[in-house]
């Protein structure tokens, strides 16, 4: 398990990794700024990791696709949210570029 500095860079990398995927995959144009577009991306990797442990799969041999396929799923839902959230907590802004 990475700690410390790298576990931190190692986190925002996936997150970003996942908001964009999420952002890529959600209908429709996103007005969020790239910063809740990375936030969503790392709360979706751990919604992503433990709907595979409720579902038993977030141990399987070789490369975990059930685990991504949650995780990138929490990630399109959380764009979804996200931009239908961010103008109302705002005040009707959005973000000028995403």
């Amino acid at each position: 398990m990475l700690g410390g500095i790298w576990g931190i860079i190692t986190t925002i990398i996936v997150g970003l990794v996942l908001g964009v995927l999420g952002r890529m995959l959600a209908p429709g144009r996103q007005k969020i700024p790239m910063w809740l577009t990375i936030v969503v991306g790392i709360v979706a990797a751990f919604i992503g990791n433990w709907l595979a442990g409720v579902f038993g799969v977030e141990n399987t041999p070789g490369i975990d696709w059930w685990r991504h396929v949650f995780q990138v799923a929490a990630a399109v839902v959380g764009v979804i949210a996200a931009a239908a959230a961010y103008p109302k907590i705002t005040g009707g802004r959005t973000a000028s570029k995403s």
